[in-house]
Protein backbone atom coordinates (compact mmCIF):
# COMPACT_ATOMS: atom_id res chain seq x y z
CA UNK A 1 0.00 0.00 0.00
CA UNK A 2 1.02 3.18 -0.92
CA UNK A 3 0.02 7.03 -0.59
CA UNK A 4 0.63 9.42 -2.87
CA UNK A 5 -0.05 13.63 -1.15
CA UNK A 6 -0.27 17.07 -2.35
CA UNK A 7 -1.42 15.76 -5.78
CA UNK A 8 -2.95 18.38 -7.77
CA UNK A 9 -5.11 17.05 -10.51
CA UNK A 10 -6.26 18.46 -13.45
CA UNK A 11 -9.48 20.93 -13.00
CA UNK A 12 -8.72 20.84 -9.45
CA UNK A 13 -7.96 23.84 -6.82
CA UNK A 14 -7.44 21.35 -3.53
CA UNK A 15 -4.58 19.37 -3.13
CA UNK A 16 -5.43 15.40 -2.25
CA UNK A 17 -4.17 12.43 -1.71
CA UNK A 18 -4.05 9.06 -3.87
CA UNK A 19 -4.18 5.77 -2.24
CA UNK A 20 -3.04 2.73 -4.08
CA UNK A 21 -2.81 -1.22 -2.92
CA UNK A 22 -1.34 -3.72 -5.82
CA UNK A 23 -0.85 -1.40 -8.39
CA UNK A 24 -4.62 -0.17 -7.87
CA UNK A 25 -6.02 3.17 -6.84
CA UNK A 26 -8.09 2.54 -4.43
CA UNK A 27 -9.16 6.05 -2.78
CA UNK A 28 -9.03 9.85 -4.38
CA UNK A 29 -9.28 12.16 -0.93
CA UNK A 30 -8.27 15.83 0.40
CA UNK A 31 -7.37 13.60 3.49
CA UNK A 32 -6.35 9.91 3.17
CA UNK A 33 -5.33 8.77 7.23
CA UNK A 34 -4.20 5.76 6.14
CA UNK A 35 -0.91 4.52 7.74
CA UNK A 36 1.37 3.54 4.86
CA UNK A 37 4.15 4.29 2.49
CA UNK A 38 4.22 8.12 1.40
CA UNK A 39 5.38 10.00 -1.01
CA UNK A 40 4.70 13.65 -1.42
CA UNK A 41 4.36 15.19 -4.54
CA UNK A 42 4.59 18.82 -3.42
CA UNK A 43 1.40 20.29 -4.95
CA UNK A 44 2.77 19.46 -8.34
CA UNK A 45 0.26 18.85 -11.12
CA UNK A 46 -0.37 14.72 -11.54
CA UNK A 47 -2.06 13.88 -15.13
CA UNK A 48 -2.27 10.28 -16.67
CA UNK A 49 0.72 9.33 -19.03
CA UNK A 50 1.30 10.51 -21.92
CA UNK A 51 -0.23 8.61 -24.83
CA UNK A 52 1.57 8.46 -28.22
CA UNK A 53 -0.46 6.52 -30.92
CA UNK A 54 1.04 6.75 -33.92
CA UNK A 55 4.94 6.29 -34.47
CA UNK A 56 7.05 4.35 -36.54
CA UNK A 57 9.31 2.30 -34.12
CA UNK A 58 10.46 -0.07 -36.99
CA UNK A 59 12.20 3.31 -38.53
CA UNK A 60 13.62 5.52 -35.80
CA UNK A 61 17.01 6.68 -35.81
CA UNK A 62 17.70 4.76 -39.58
CA UNK A 63 18.29 8.19 -41.04
CA UNK A 64 21.87 7.68 -39.16
CA UNK A 65 22.15 5.21 -41.62
CA UNK A 66 22.41 7.66 -44.49
CA UNK A 67 18.71 7.25 -45.32
CA UNK A 68 18.52 10.98 -46.26
CA UNK A 69 15.20 12.58 -47.94
CA UNK A 70 16.45 15.17 -50.12
CA UNK A 71 13.19 16.54 -51.23
CA UNK A 72 11.59 16.24 -47.63
CA UNK A 73 8.33 14.56 -49.43
CA UNK A 74 6.36 11.52 -47.99
CA UNK A 75 6.98 9.62 -51.30
CA UNK A 76 10.66 9.91 -51.54
CA UNK A 77 10.47 9.14 -47.97
CA UNK A 78 8.79 5.79 -48.72
CA UNK A 79 11.71 5.26 -51.48
CA UNK A 80 14.39 5.71 -49.25
CA UNK A 81 13.10 3.22 -46.83
CA UNK A 82 12.21 1.09 -49.22
CA UNK A 83 16.02 0.58 -50.74
CA UNK A 84 17.01 -0.25 -46.64
CA UNK A 85 14.78 -2.14 -44.78
CA UNK A 86 16.17 -5.83 -46.37
CA UNK A 87 19.56 -5.16 -44.77
CA UNK A 88 18.53 -5.25 -41.23
CA UNK A 89 18.27 -7.93 -38.38
CA UNK A 90 15.25 -8.74 -36.19
CA UNK A 91 18.03 -8.05 -33.37
CA UNK A 92 19.17 -5.16 -34.83
CA UNK A 93 15.37 -4.15 -35.01
CA UNK A 94 15.19 -4.59 -31.40
CA UNK A 95 18.16 -2.72 -30.58
CA UNK A 96 16.66 0.26 -32.25
CA UNK A 97 12.33 -0.16 -31.33
CA UNK A 98 13.94 -0.09 -27.95
CA UNK A 99 16.21 3.38 -27.86
CA UNK A 100 12.95 4.95 -29.61
CA UNK A 101 11.00 3.44 -26.22
CA UNK A 102 13.65 4.44 -23.96
CA UNK A 103 13.28 8.07 -24.97
CA UNK A 104 9.34 8.25 -25.35
CA UNK A 105 8.61 6.82 -21.81
CA UNK A 106 11.60 9.24 -19.78
CA UNK A 107 9.07 12.05 -21.59
CA UNK A 108 5.89 10.45 -19.29
CA UNK A 109 4.69 8.04 -22.25
CA UNK A 110 3.21 4.80 -21.22
CA UNK A 111 1.11 3.36 -23.94
CA UNK A 112 2.61 3.63 -27.87
CA UNK A 113 0.56 2.36 -30.88
CA UNK A 114 3.29 1.50 -33.48
CA UNK A 115 2.98 0.97 -37.34
CA UNK A 116 5.40 -1.58 -38.12
CA UNK A 117 5.73 -1.94 -42.15
CA UNK A 118 4.61 -5.52 -43.36
CA UNK A 119 5.76 -5.39 -47.30
CA UNK A 120 8.56 -7.53 -46.31
CA UNK A 121 7.89 -11.40 -47.05
CA UNK A 122 10.33 -11.88 -43.99
CA UNK A 123 8.41 -9.44 -41.19
CA UNK A 124 11.78 -8.50 -40.03
CA UNK A 125 10.35 -5.06 -37.87
CA UNK A 126 6.84 -7.10 -36.85
CA UNK A 127 8.81 -10.13 -35.28
CA UNK A 128 10.70 -7.60 -33.28
CA UNK A 129 8.14 -5.57 -32.30
CA UNK A 130 6.01 -8.60 -30.94
CA UNK A 131 8.89 -9.57 -28.98
CA UNK A 132 9.30 -6.27 -27.47
CA UNK A 133 5.80 -5.94 -26.86
CA UNK A 134 5.99 -9.16 -24.66
CA UNK A 135 9.25 -8.19 -23.08
CA UNK A 136 7.76 -4.78 -22.26
CA UNK A 137 4.18 -5.75 -20.98
CA UNK A 138 4.73 -4.36 -17.50
CA UNK A 139 5.50 -0.96 -18.39
CA UNK A 140 3.77 -0.37 -21.33
CA UNK A 141 0.70 -0.64 -23.23
CA UNK A 142 1.99 -1.03 -26.72
CA UNK A 143 0.22 -1.41 -29.83
CA UNK A 144 1.20 -2.98 -33.39
CA UNK A 145 0.07 -1.98 -36.82
CA UNK A 146 -0.26 -4.40 -39.41
CA UNK A 147 0.76 -1.45 -41.63
CA UNK A 148 1.75 -2.17 -45.45
CA UNK A 149 4.05 0.64 -45.98
CA UNK A 150 4.43 0.06 -50.04
CA UNK A 151 0.76 -0.62 -50.41
CA UNK A 152 -1.25 -3.51 -50.02
CA UNK A 153 -1.49 -3.50 -53.91
CA UNK A 154 1.18 -1.51 -55.02
CA UNK A 155 3.39 -4.31 -53.58
CA UNK A 156 2.53 -7.41 -54.60
CA UNK A 157 1.09 -9.92 -52.39
CA UNK A 158 0.81 -6.72 -49.74
CA UNK A 159 -2.58 -7.70 -49.03
CA UNK A 160 -2.01 -11.18 -47.78
CA UNK A 161 1.02 -9.81 -45.99
CA UNK A 162 -1.15 -7.27 -44.05
CA UNK A 163 -3.50 -10.60 -42.96
CA UNK A 164 -0.52 -12.87 -42.17
CA UNK A 165 0.93 -9.74 -39.91
CA UNK A 166 -3.06 -9.84 -38.06
CA UNK A 167 -2.35 -13.62 -37.83
CA UNK A 168 0.85 -13.47 -36.16
CA UNK A 169 -0.14 -10.67 -33.38
CA UNK A 170 -1.08 -7.52 -34.50
CA UNK A 171 -3.05 -5.37 -32.48
CA UNK A 172 -4.67 -3.38 -35.78
CA UNK A 173 -5.24 -3.44 -39.73
CA UNK A 174 -3.31 -0.64 -41.33
CA UNK A 175 -3.33 0.91 -44.78
CA UNK A 176 -2.22 3.63 -47.28
CA UNK A 177 -4.82 4.13 -49.67
CA UNK A 178 -3.24 7.36 -51.33
CA UNK A 179 -0.28 5.33 -52.33
CA UNK A 180 -2.19 2.68 -54.08
CA UNK A 181 -1.38 3.08 -58.11
CA UNK A 182 -4.69 4.26 -58.68
CA UNK A 183 -7.52 6.08 -56.58
CA UNK A 184 -9.69 2.24 -57.53
CA UNK A 185 -6.77 0.13 -55.55
CA UNK A 186 -6.85 2.99 -52.80
CA UNK A 187 -10.90 2.16 -52.27
CA UNK A 188 -10.02 -1.09 -52.56
CA UNK A 189 -7.31 -1.38 -49.42
CA UNK A 190 -9.69 0.56 -47.59
CA UNK A 191 -12.70 -2.30 -48.13
CA UNK A 192 -10.00 -4.86 -47.36
CA UNK A 193 -8.98 -3.09 -44.24
CA UNK A 194 -12.60 -3.30 -42.76
CA UNK A 195 -13.04 -6.78 -43.96
CA UNK A 196 -10.23 -8.07 -42.30
CA UNK A 197 -10.50 -6.06 -38.77
CA UNK A 198 -14.15 -7.52 -38.54
CA UNK A 199 -12.81 -11.37 -40.05
CA UNK A 200 -10.45 -10.88 -37.09
CA UNK A 201 -11.64 -8.81 -34.84
CA UNK A 202 -8.85 -5.80 -34.89
CA UNK A 203 -8.55 -2.33 -34.24
CA UNK A 204 -8.19 -0.37 -37.73
CA UNK A 205 -5.57 2.23 -38.01
CA UNK A 206 -4.99 4.08 -41.49
CA UNK A 207 -2.71 6.09 -42.96
CA UNK A 208 -5.31 8.40 -44.78
CA UNK A 209 -5.01 10.88 -47.65
CA UNK A 210 -1.65 12.16 -46.23
CA UNK A 211 -1.75 14.32 -49.20
CA UNK A 212 -2.17 17.91 -50.29
CA UNK A 213 -4.28 16.07 -52.80
CA UNK A 214 -7.97 18.06 -51.95
CA UNK A 215 -9.77 15.10 -54.31
CA UNK A 216 -7.74 12.78 -51.87
CA UNK A 217 -11.06 11.34 -50.02
CA UNK A 218 -10.39 7.80 -49.03
CA UNK A 219 -11.30 9.23 -45.34
CA UNK A 220 -15.04 9.56 -46.83
CA UNK A 221 -14.91 6.24 -47.41
CA UNK A 222 -13.48 4.36 -44.63
CA UNK A 223 -16.17 6.60 -42.28
CA UNK A 224 -18.93 5.15 -44.89
CA UNK A 225 -18.00 1.56 -44.44
CA UNK A 226 -17.11 1.86 -40.53
CA UNK A 227 -20.52 3.78 -39.82
CA UNK A 228 -22.43 1.17 -41.63
CA UNK A 229 -20.39 -1.99 -39.42
CA UNK A 230 -20.77 -0.34 -35.98
CA UNK A 231 -17.16 -0.66 -36.04
CA UNK A 232 -16.12 3.79 -35.97
CA UNK A 233 -14.82 4.29 -32.33
CA UNK A 234 -12.68 0.92 -33.23
CA UNK A 235 -11.42 3.13 -36.18
CA UNK A 236 -8.56 5.40 -36.13
CA UNK A 237 -7.74 8.01 -39.43
CA UNK A 238 -4.19 8.84 -39.19
CA UNK A 239 -2.56 12.38 -40.83
CA UNK A 240 -5.98 13.43 -43.11
CA UNK A 241 -3.95 16.17 -44.46
CA UNK A 242 -6.11 16.26 -47.60
CA UNK A 243 -9.11 17.11 -45.31
CA UNK A 244 -7.37 20.16 -44.09
CA UNK A 245 -7.45 21.55 -47.81
CA UNK A 246 -10.61 20.69 -48.56
CA UNK A 247 -14.06 22.46 -49.15
CA UNK A 248 -15.43 23.91 -46.35
CA UNK A 249 -18.83 22.47 -47.82
CA UNK A 250 -17.58 19.36 -48.03
CA UNK A 251 -16.03 19.52 -44.68
CA UNK A 252 -18.97 20.68 -42.82
CA UNK A 253 -21.01 17.67 -44.39
CA UNK A 254 -18.39 15.37 -43.41
CA UNK A 255 -18.13 16.37 -39.53
CA UNK A 256 -21.42 15.43 -38.91
CA UNK A 257 -21.27 12.01 -40.12
CA UNK A 258 -17.83 11.61 -38.26
CA UNK A 259 -19.56 12.56 -35.17
CA UNK A 260 -22.16 9.94 -36.03
CA UNK A 261 -19.68 7.17 -37.02
CA UNK A 262 -17.49 7.94 -33.62
CA UNK A 263 -14.27 7.18 -35.80
CA UNK A 264 -10.81 8.90 -34.62
CA UNK A 265 -8.55 11.09 -35.76
CA UNK A 266 -4.61 11.34 -35.38
CA UNK A 267 -2.44 14.54 -36.06
CA UNK A 268 0.99 14.65 -36.00
CA UNK A 269 2.12 18.12 -35.91
CA UNK A 270 5.41 18.34 -36.75
CA UNK A 271 6.33 16.05 -39.71
CA UNK A 272 2.97 16.85 -41.45
CA UNK A 273 4.16 20.44 -41.18
CA UNK A 274 7.49 19.55 -42.55
CA UNK A 275 6.37 17.17 -45.28
CA UNK A 276 3.22 18.51 -46.61
CA UNK A 277 3.00 22.04 -48.65
CA UNK A 278 6.23 21.06 -50.63
CA UNK A 279 4.52 22.09 -54.20
CA UNK A 280 2.99 25.12 -52.65
CA UNK A 281 4.82 28.49 -53.30
CA UNK A 282 2.80 31.07 -50.99
CA UNK A 283 0.35 31.26 -49.52
CA UNK A 284 1.86 27.44 -47.89
CA UNK A 285 -0.39 25.17 -46.09
CA UNK A 286 0.14 24.25 -42.55
CA UNK A 287 -0.52 20.36 -43.98
CA UNK A 288 -2.88 19.38 -40.85
CA UNK A 289 -6.04 18.38 -40.45
CA UNK A 290 -8.70 20.17 -39.07
CA UNK A 291 -7.75 19.23 -35.30
CA UNK A 292 -9.76 22.84 -34.12
CA UNK A 293 -13.04 22.00 -35.43
CA UNK A 294 -13.10 18.03 -34.82
CA UNK A 295 -12.25 18.86 -31.48
CA UNK A 296 -15.31 21.65 -31.57
CA UNK A 297 -17.55 19.16 -32.93
CA UNK A 298 -16.65 16.70 -30.34
CA UNK A 299 -14.81 14.78 -32.53
CA UNK A 300 -12.09 12.80 -30.85
CA UNK A 301 -8.38 13.56 -31.85
CA UNK A 302 -5.09 13.66 -30.70
CA UNK A 303 -2.10 14.29 -31.15
CA UNK A 304 1.25 12.05 -32.41
CA UNK A 305 5.70 11.99 -32.43
CA UNK A 306 5.00 10.06 -35.71
CA UNK A 307 9.08 9.71 -36.03
CA UNK A 308 12.26 9.99 -34.80
CA UNK A 309 15.09 10.35 -36.93
CA UNK A 310 14.09 8.60 -40.46
CA UNK A 311 14.01 9.27 -43.83
CA UNK A 312 10.59 10.91 -43.48
CA UNK A 313 11.79 13.39 -40.41
CA UNK A 314 15.27 14.48 -39.50
CA UNK A 315 14.21 15.05 -35.92
CA UNK A 316 12.06 14.09 -33.23
CA UNK A 317 12.93 12.97 -29.66
CA UNK A 318 9.48 11.75 -28.62
CA UNK A 319 8.47 14.50 -25.96
CA UNK A 320 5.09 15.17 -26.30
CA UNK A 321 5.27 18.23 -24.52
CA UNK A 322 6.95 19.50 -27.34
CA UNK A 323 4.35 18.06 -30.17
CA UNK A 324 1.98 19.67 -27.67
CA UNK A 325 3.33 22.89 -28.24
CA UNK A 326 3.97 22.51 -32.16
CA UNK A 327 0.44 21.34 -32.48
CA UNK A 328 -1.92 24.01 -30.42
CA UNK A 329 0.31 26.84 -32.56
CA UNK A 330 -0.09 24.94 -35.88
CA UNK A 331 -4.14 25.02 -35.36
CA UNK A 332 -4.42 28.10 -33.14
CA UNK A 333 -5.59 26.39 -30.54
CA UNK A 334 -4.90 28.90 -27.35
CA UNK A 335 -8.25 29.97 -26.31
CA UNK A 336 -8.20 30.29 -22.27
CA UNK A 337 -10.29 27.12 -22.53
CA UNK A 338 -8.68 25.46 -25.04
CA UNK A 339 -5.00 25.75 -22.96
CA UNK A 340 -6.60 24.42 -19.98
CA UNK A 341 -7.88 21.36 -22.06
CA UNK A 342 -4.61 20.97 -24.58
CA UNK A 343 -3.02 18.22 -22.57
CA UNK A 344 -6.25 15.92 -23.15
CA UNK A 345 -4.51 15.83 -26.57
CA UNK A 346 -1.40 13.81 -26.23
CA UNK A 347 -3.19 12.02 -22.72
CA UNK A 348 -7.15 10.86 -22.67
CA UNK A 349 -8.03 11.39 -26.36
CA UNK A 350 -5.09 9.35 -27.50
CA UNK A 351 -6.19 6.81 -24.72
CA UNK A 352 -9.62 6.66 -26.08
CA UNK A 353 -8.10 6.39 -29.72
CA UNK A 354 -6.12 3.35 -28.66
CA UNK A 355 -9.34 1.67 -26.72
CA UNK A 356 -7.39 2.26 -23.39
CA UNK A 357 -10.13 3.46 -21.10
CA UNK A 358 -11.03 0.68 -19.67
CA UNK A 359 -7.69 0.67 -17.69
CA UNK A 360 -6.32 4.47 -18.47
CA UNK A 361 -7.50 7.68 -16.07
CA UNK A 362 -7.19 8.60 -12.50
CA UNK A 363 -9.72 7.35 -10.83
CA UNK A 364 -10.74 4.71 -8.42
CA UNK A 365 -10.44 1.20 -9.31
CA UNK A 366 -7.70 2.45 -12.48
CA UNK A 367 -4.49 1.18 -12.80
CA UNK A 368 -2.56 3.79 -10.63
CA UNK A 369 -0.52 5.12 -13.64
CA UNK A 370 0.25 8.49 -14.04
CA UNK A 371 2.89 11.43 -14.64
CA UNK A 372 3.76 14.02 -12.44
CA UNK A 373 4.99 17.31 -14.38
CA UNK A 374 7.14 20.56 -12.89
CA UNK A 375 3.76 22.73 -12.65
CA UNK A 376 1.16 23.77 -10.88
CA UNK A 377 -1.38 24.35 -13.14
CA UNK A 378 -2.69 22.99 -16.55
CA UNK A 379 -2.06 26.85 -17.98
CA UNK A 380 2.02 26.46 -16.42
CA UNK A 381 2.45 23.09 -17.81
CA UNK A 382 1.83 24.11 -21.67
CA UNK A 383 2.88 27.49 -21.28
CA UNK A 384 6.22 26.21 -19.54
CA UNK A 385 6.30 23.05 -21.87
CA UNK A 386 6.63 21.50 -18.05
CA UNK A 387 8.96 18.46 -18.03
CA UNK A 388 8.31 15.03 -16.28
CA UNK A 389 9.27 15.25 -12.62
CA UNK A 390 8.02 11.26 -11.84
CA UNK A 391 6.54 8.61 -14.29
CA UNK A 392 4.65 5.82 -11.89
CA UNK A 393 3.17 2.94 -13.42
CA UNK A 394 0.99 0.58 -10.88
CA UNK A 395 2.06 2.58 -8.06
CA UNK A 396 5.52 1.60 -8.56
CA UNK A 397 8.54 4.58 -9.85
CA UNK A 398 9.17 4.17 -13.20
CA UNK A 399 11.63 6.92 -12.68
CA UNK A 400 12.10 10.06 -10.90
CA UNK A 401 14.19 13.52 -12.09
CA UNK A 402 15.49 16.41 -9.76
CA UNK A 403 13.87 19.37 -11.08
CA UNK A 404 16.36 21.94 -12.57
CA UNK A 405 18.13 24.18 -9.92
CA UNK A 406 19.53 28.04 -10.79
CA UNK A 407 21.63 29.29 -8.29
CA UNK A 408 23.43 32.65 -8.61
CA UNK A 409 23.04 36.53 -9.47
CA UNK A 410 19.58 36.08 -10.93
CA UNK A 411 18.41 35.24 -7.43
CA UNK A 412 18.19 38.68 -6.86
CA UNK A 413 15.33 38.79 -9.30
CA UNK A 414 13.03 36.64 -7.54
Amino acid sequence: MKKFTNVRLKGQKELVSILTEDGIITGIAKEIPQECETVDLEGKLVVPPYVDPHLHLDYVFTAELGEQNDSGTLFEGIQRWSESKGNMTVEQMKERIYKGIRKEMLHGVQAIRTHIDVTDPTFTGLKAALEVREEVKDILDLQIVAFPQEGMYAYKGGAELVEEGLKMGADCVGAIPHFELAREFGEKSIHKTVELALKYDKLIDVHCDETDDTQSRFLELLNALVLMEGIGTRTTASHTCSFGSADNSYAFRMMKLFKKSGINFISCPTENIYLEGRQDTYPKRRGLTRVKELNDNGINVCFAQDSMSDPWYPLGNGNMMMILDHGIHIAQMMSPEEITNALDLVTTNGAVTMNLMDRYGIAEGKPANFIVLNAKTEFEAVCERAGIVASVRRGEFLFRKEPEKVTGAIDLLK
